[in-house]
Protein backbone atom coordinates (compact mmCIF):
# COMPACT_ATOMS: atom_id res chain seq x y z
CA UNK A 1 0.00 0.00 0.00
CA UNK A 2 1.04 3.27 -0.83
CA UNK A 3 1.63 5.30 2.93
CA UNK A 4 1.28 8.71 3.84
CA UNK A 5 3.63 9.85 5.83
CA UNK A 6 1.39 10.40 9.09
CA UNK A 7 0.42 6.98 8.65
CA UNK A 8 3.54 5.52 7.64
CA UNK A 9 5.11 6.90 11.33
CA UNK A 10 1.97 5.53 13.06
CA UNK A 11 2.85 2.23 11.67
CA UNK A 12 6.62 2.05 12.53
CA UNK A 13 5.93 3.59 15.63
CA UNK A 14 3.23 0.85 16.40
CA UNK A 15 3.68 -2.06 14.25
CA UNK A 16 0.70 -3.30 13.05
CA UNK A 17 0.92 -7.26 12.65
CA UNK A 18 -0.18 -7.47 9.44
CA UNK A 19 2.64 -5.16 7.98
CA UNK A 20 5.49 -7.23 7.04
CA UNK A 21 7.55 -4.85 4.73
CA UNK A 22 8.37 -1.19 5.01
CA UNK A 23 9.58 -0.16 1.45
CA UNK A 24 11.47 3.39 2.18
CA UNK A 25 12.42 4.71 -1.76
CA UNK A 26 13.26 8.17 -3.30
CA UNK A 27 16.54 10.04 -3.34
CA UNK A 28 16.67 11.32 0.16
CA UNK A 29 18.41 8.25 1.59
CA UNK A 30 18.99 10.00 4.97
CA UNK A 31 14.99 10.56 5.71
CA UNK A 32 14.65 6.95 4.75
CA UNK A 33 17.29 6.17 7.50
CA UNK A 34 15.60 8.34 9.97
CA UNK A 35 11.96 6.33 9.29
CA UNK A 36 13.53 2.90 9.84
CA UNK A 37 15.37 3.96 13.35
CA UNK A 38 11.61 4.92 14.32
CA UNK A 39 11.18 1.05 13.64
CA UNK A 40 13.88 0.23 15.74
CA UNK A 41 12.95 2.24 18.68
CA UNK A 42 9.50 0.98 18.63
CA UNK A 43 10.68 -2.52 19.00
CA UNK A 44 12.77 -2.13 21.83
CA UNK A 45 16.57 -1.67 23.17
CA UNK A 46 16.39 -5.58 23.69
CA UNK A 47 14.87 -6.34 20.45
CA UNK A 48 17.43 -8.22 17.45
CA UNK A 49 17.91 -6.51 14.92
CA UNK A 50 19.50 -8.20 11.26
CA UNK A 51 21.13 -6.33 8.96
CA UNK A 52 21.20 -8.04 5.22
CA UNK A 53 23.09 -6.68 2.76
CA UNK A 54 21.50 -6.78 -1.03
CA UNK A 55 24.24 -8.82 -2.49
CA UNK A 56 22.71 -11.39 0.24
CA UNK A 57 20.10 -11.81 -0.89
CA UNK A 58 20.48 -11.84 -4.79
CA UNK A 59 22.42 -14.66 -3.73
CA UNK A 60 19.33 -16.33 -1.62
CA UNK A 61 15.97 -14.21 -2.16
CA UNK A 62 14.51 -16.68 0.24
CA UNK A 63 17.00 -15.40 2.96
CA UNK A 64 14.51 -12.53 3.56
CA UNK A 65 11.30 -14.61 4.71
CA UNK A 66 13.02 -16.67 6.38
CA UNK A 67 14.34 -13.97 8.13
CA UNK A 68 10.79 -12.43 8.89
CA UNK A 69 9.80 -16.43 9.88
CA UNK A 70 12.92 -17.01 12.29
CA UNK A 71 12.62 -16.37 15.96
CA UNK A 72 15.06 -14.55 17.78
CA UNK A 73 18.01 -16.07 19.54
CA UNK A 74 16.59 -15.14 22.71
CA UNK A 75 12.74 -15.04 22.08
CA UNK A 76 11.95 -11.83 21.99
CA UNK A 77 11.29 -9.07 19.32
CA UNK A 78 13.31 -9.04 16.07
CA UNK A 79 13.57 -6.95 12.62
CA UNK A 80 15.05 -6.99 9.53
CA UNK A 81 16.45 -4.40 8.01
CA UNK A 82 17.93 -3.77 4.06
CA UNK A 83 20.01 -0.92 3.16
CA UNK A 84 21.38 0.59 -0.22
CA UNK A 85 19.03 -2.26 -2.00
CA UNK A 86 18.06 -1.99 -5.57
CA UNK A 87 15.41 -3.89 -7.93
CA UNK A 88 17.82 -6.54 -7.89
CA UNK A 89 16.21 -7.42 -4.39
CA UNK A 90 12.78 -7.81 -5.98
CA UNK A 91 12.75 -11.71 -5.91
CA UNK A 92 13.37 -11.71 -2.13
CA UNK A 93 10.69 -9.02 -1.79
CA UNK A 94 8.39 -10.94 -3.81
CA UNK A 95 9.29 -14.19 -2.19
CA UNK A 96 8.06 -11.98 1.43
CA UNK A 97 5.33 -10.86 0.52
CA UNK A 98 4.03 -14.34 -0.53
CA UNK A 99 4.98 -16.28 2.43
CA UNK A 100 2.47 -17.95 4.80
CA UNK A 101 3.98 -16.20 7.82
CA UNK A 102 6.63 -13.91 8.95
CA UNK A 103 6.51 -12.59 12.33
CA UNK A 104 9.05 -10.21 12.59
CA UNK A 105 8.74 -6.74 10.34
CA UNK A 106 11.49 -5.72 7.49
CA UNK A 107 12.43 -2.58 6.29
CA UNK A 108 13.84 -2.07 2.66
CA UNK A 109 15.82 1.12 2.09
CA UNK A 110 15.70 1.32 -1.80
CA UNK A 111 16.85 4.83 -2.15
CA UNK A 112 18.06 4.36 -6.01
CA UNK A 113 14.95 2.49 -7.43
CA UNK A 114 12.26 4.05 -9.84
CA UNK A 115 8.69 5.02 -8.55
CA UNK A 116 7.47 3.28 -11.33
CA UNK A 117 9.97 -0.52 -11.20
CA UNK A 118 8.34 -3.72 -10.15
CA UNK A 119 10.00 -3.32 -6.83
CA UNK A 120 7.75 0.13 -5.57
CA UNK A 121 4.70 -1.62 -7.36
CA UNK A 122 4.91 -4.66 -5.62
CA UNK A 123 5.08 -3.09 -2.41
CA UNK A 124 1.98 -0.57 -3.69
CA UNK A 125 -0.24 -3.23 -4.43
CA UNK A 126 0.15 -5.45 -1.30
CA UNK A 127 -1.72 -5.07 1.95
CA UNK A 128 0.99 -6.31 3.69
CA UNK A 129 3.49 -3.64 3.07
CA UNK A 130 3.53 -0.10 3.43
CA UNK A 131 5.54 2.36 0.68
CA UNK A 132 7.03 5.69 1.45
CA UNK A 133 9.09 8.21 -1.16
CA UNK A 134 11.44 10.07 0.43
CA UNK A 135 12.50 13.20 -1.17
CA UNK A 136 14.92 16.07 0.15
CA UNK A 137 12.86 18.97 1.67
CA UNK A 138 13.67 22.30 -0.05
CA UNK A 139 15.38 24.88 2.24
CA UNK A 140 12.18 26.48 3.19
CA UNK A 141 10.59 23.43 4.58
CA UNK A 142 13.70 21.99 6.18
CA UNK A 143 12.71 24.51 9.60
CA UNK A 144 9.68 22.96 9.32
CA UNK A 145 11.31 19.37 9.36
CA UNK A 146 13.41 20.31 12.39
CA UNK A 147 10.46 21.57 14.31
CA UNK A 148 8.26 18.66 13.63
CA UNK A 149 11.26 16.16 14.89
CA UNK A 150 11.20 18.25 18.02
CA UNK A 151 7.61 18.28 18.62
CA UNK A 152 7.49 14.53 18.09
CA UNK A 153 10.00 14.26 21.02
CA UNK A 154 8.13 16.38 23.33
CA UNK A 155 10.16 19.99 22.24
CA UNK A 156 8.98 23.24 21.65
CA UNK A 157 11.35 25.24 19.56
CA UNK A 158 11.49 28.43 18.37
CA UNK A 159 11.87 29.47 14.62
CA UNK A 160 15.33 30.50 15.23
CA UNK A 161 16.62 27.22 17.26
CA UNK A 162 14.41 25.29 13.96
CA UNK A 163 17.17 27.18 11.75
CA UNK A 164 20.07 26.76 13.95
CA UNK A 165 19.90 23.02 13.86
CA UNK A 166 19.54 22.84 10.01
CA UNK A 167 22.65 24.78 9.65
CA UNK A 168 24.58 22.75 11.69
CA UNK A 169 23.18 19.25 10.55
CA UNK A 170 23.59 20.92 6.83
CA UNK A 171 19.96 20.25 5.85
CA UNK A 172 20.69 16.15 6.91
CA UNK A 173 17.74 14.65 8.47
CA UNK A 174 19.57 12.01 10.24
CA UNK A 175 21.86 14.30 11.76
CA UNK A 176 18.93 16.66 12.64
CA UNK A 177 17.33 13.52 14.28
CA UNK A 178 20.20 12.63 16.38
CA UNK A 179 20.36 16.26 17.83
CA UNK A 180 16.82 16.59 18.39
CA UNK A 181 17.43 13.45 20.40
CA UNK A 182 20.09 15.22 22.51
CA UNK A 183 18.38 18.11 22.96
CA UNK A 184 15.74 16.41 24.42
CA UNK A 185 17.42 13.67 26.58
CA UNK A 186 18.94 17.50 27.88
CA UNK A 187 15.66 18.62 28.39
CA UNK A 188 13.99 15.71 29.98
CA UNK A 189 11.47 16.17 27.82
CA UNK A 190 8.89 13.25 26.37
CA UNK A 191 5.27 13.42 24.18
CA UNK A 192 4.15 12.92 27.62
CA UNK A 193 6.01 15.51 29.11
CA UNK A 194 6.76 18.71 26.58
CA UNK A 195 9.62 21.46 27.29
CA UNK A 196 10.37 24.21 26.02
CA UNK A 197 13.95 24.40 24.26
CA UNK A 198 15.42 27.60 23.58
CA UNK A 199 18.97 28.55 22.13
CA UNK A 200 20.96 28.26 25.33
CA UNK A 201 19.80 24.48 25.69
CA UNK A 202 20.72 24.54 22.32
CA UNK A 203 24.29 26.04 22.71
CA UNK A 204 24.41 24.01 25.86
CA UNK A 205 24.89 20.48 24.55
CA UNK A 206 26.80 21.51 21.86
CA UNK A 207 24.64 21.75 19.05
CA UNK A 208 26.11 24.37 16.72
CA UNK A 209 28.46 22.93 14.23
CA UNK A 210 31.94 23.35 15.48
CA UNK A 211 34.41 26.16 14.11
CA UNK A 212 37.99 26.67 14.21
CA UNK A 213 39.76 23.68 16.16
CA UNK A 214 36.95 21.57 16.45
CA UNK A 215 36.31 21.84 12.68
CA UNK A 216 39.92 21.43 12.05
CA UNK A 217 40.01 17.64 14.32
CA UNK A 218 37.35 16.92 12.52
CA UNK A 219 38.60 17.28 9.00
CA UNK A 220 41.89 15.54 10.21
CA UNK A 221 40.31 12.62 11.65
CA UNK A 222 38.40 12.05 8.80
CA UNK A 223 41.28 12.68 6.08
CA UNK A 224 43.45 10.12 8.41
CA UNK A 225 46.36 12.57 9.60
CA UNK A 226 47.07 11.86 13.09
CA UNK A 227 49.67 14.27 13.45
CA UNK A 228 47.50 17.34 12.61
CA UNK A 229 44.34 16.01 15.04
CA UNK A 230 47.73 15.87 17.89
CA UNK A 231 48.79 19.54 16.89
CA UNK A 232 45.39 21.09 17.18
CA UNK A 233 44.53 19.04 20.68
CA UNK A 234 47.45 20.71 22.05
CA UNK A 235 46.22 23.98 21.02
CA UNK A 236 42.78 23.29 22.34
CA UNK A 237 44.46 21.99 26.16
CA UNK A 238 42.83 24.37 28.90
CA UNK A 239 40.43 24.33 31.93
CA UNK A 240 37.70 24.92 30.18
CA UNK A 241 38.20 23.16 27.18
CA UNK A 242 35.86 20.59 26.62
CA UNK A 243 35.87 17.59 24.25
CA UNK A 244 32.25 16.80 23.54
CA UNK A 245 31.76 19.88 20.70
CA UNK A 246 34.17 18.22 19.02
CA UNK A 247 33.27 14.72 19.50
CA UNK A 248 29.59 15.62 18.07
CA UNK A 249 30.71 17.78 15.24
CA UNK A 250 32.30 14.17 14.35
CA UNK A 251 29.79 12.63 14.65
CA UNK A 252 27.57 14.82 12.22
CA UNK A 253 30.47 14.43 9.90
CA UNK A 254 30.48 10.59 9.66
CA UNK A 255 26.64 9.99 9.85
CA UNK A 256 26.66 12.45 7.01
CA UNK A 257 29.32 10.21 5.34
CA UNK A 258 27.78 7.20 6.26
CA UNK A 259 24.60 8.38 4.28
CA UNK A 260 26.46 9.20 1.09
CA UNK A 261 28.70 6.25 1.53
CA UNK A 262 25.10 4.06 1.01
CA UNK A 263 24.32 5.55 -1.65
CA UNK A 264 27.41 4.86 -3.67
CA UNK A 265 27.41 1.40 -2.54
CA UNK A 266 24.10 1.25 -4.09
CA UNK A 267 25.23 2.22 -7.44
CA UNK A 268 25.15 6.33 -7.62
CA UNK A 269 28.16 7.97 -8.70
CA UNK A 270 30.26 9.81 -5.98
CA UNK A 271 28.91 13.86 -7.68
CA UNK A 272 25.71 12.75 -7.50
CA UNK A 273 25.55 11.80 -3.75
CA UNK A 274 27.46 14.80 -2.70
CA UNK A 275 25.11 16.95 -4.78
CA UNK A 276 22.09 15.15 -3.48
CA UNK A 277 23.58 15.62 0.14
CA UNK A 278 24.54 19.23 -0.62
CA UNK A 279 28.21 19.27 -0.20
CA UNK A 280 29.51 22.79 -0.36
CA UNK A 281 31.73 23.24 -3.30
CA UNK A 282 34.94 23.82 -1.50
CA UNK A 283 34.78 20.49 -0.10
CA UNK A 284 33.87 18.40 -2.69
CA UNK A 285 37.30 17.50 -3.10
CA UNK A 286 38.21 16.46 0.86
CA UNK A 287 34.28 14.55 1.00
CA UNK A 288 35.19 12.58 -2.55
CA UNK A 289 38.60 11.50 -0.77
CA UNK A 290 36.73 10.76 2.63
CA UNK A 291 34.10 8.43 0.50
CA UNK A 292 37.19 6.39 -1.14
CA UNK A 293 38.87 5.88 2.23
CA UNK A 294 35.89 5.05 4.31
CA UNK A 295 34.08 2.73 3.45
CA UNK A 296 30.70 1.41 5.54
CA UNK A 297 32.03 -0.78 8.09
CA UNK A 298 34.62 1.56 8.97
CA UNK A 299 32.08 4.09 9.42
CA UNK A 300 29.50 2.42 11.48
CA UNK A 301 32.57 1.41 13.89
CA UNK A 302 33.69 5.03 13.84
CA UNK A 303 30.31 6.23 14.82
CA UNK A 304 30.23 3.25 17.61
CA UNK A 305 33.24 4.84 18.78
CA UNK A 306 32.75 8.53 18.88
CA UNK A 307 29.07 7.83 20.93
CA UNK A 308 31.24 5.60 23.43
CA UNK A 309 33.48 8.35 23.86
CA UNK A 310 30.83 10.70 24.43
CA UNK A 311 29.32 8.50 27.09
CA UNK A 312 32.99 8.12 28.69
CA UNK A 313 34.24 11.48 28.34
CA UNK A 314 31.17 12.51 30.27
CA UNK A 315 31.48 10.12 33.02
CA UNK A 316 35.08 10.64 33.48
CA UNK A 317 34.46 14.52 34.50
CA UNK A 318 37.82 16.31 34.41
CA UNK A 319 39.60 13.17 32.80
CA UNK A 320 37.51 13.12 29.98
CA UNK A 321 39.39 14.87 27.59
CA UNK A 322 42.33 13.09 27.71
CA UNK A 323 40.43 10.02 27.04
CA UNK A 324 38.31 11.35 24.09
CA UNK A 325 42.20 12.61 22.43
CA UNK A 326 43.28 9.35 22.52
CA UNK A 327 40.38 7.93 20.85
CA UNK A 328 40.63 10.72 18.05
CA UNK A 329 44.08 10.00 17.51
CA UNK A 330 43.45 6.42 17.29
CA UNK A 331 40.75 6.78 14.88
CA UNK A 332 42.89 8.93 12.80
CA UNK A 333 45.37 6.68 12.64
CA UNK A 334 43.80 3.58 11.97
CA UNK A 335 42.67 5.39 8.94
CA UNK A 336 45.89 6.70 7.85
CA UNK A 337 46.70 3.19 7.52
CA UNK A 338 43.09 2.04 5.95
CA UNK A 339 42.09 0.54 8.44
Amino acid sequence: MKATEARLKAALDRPPADIRLYLLHGPDESTALALAARLAAAMGAEAERVDLEPGVLRGDPARLADEAASMSLFGGARSIRVTGAGEDVFPAVEALLAADRAGNPAVVVAPGVKASGKLVKAAIESDRALAFACYQPDDRNLAGVATDLAREAGLRIAPAVAQRIVRAAEGNRAVMAREVEKLALYMDAAPDRPAEADEEALSAIGAVLAEGEAGEIVTAVVGGDAAAVSLALRRMQGPDASPIPVLRALERRLVQLADMRAGVDAGEGVEQVMKRARVFWKEEGATSAALRRWDARSLRAALARVAAAQRDTIAAGSAGGALAGQMLLALAEARGRGR
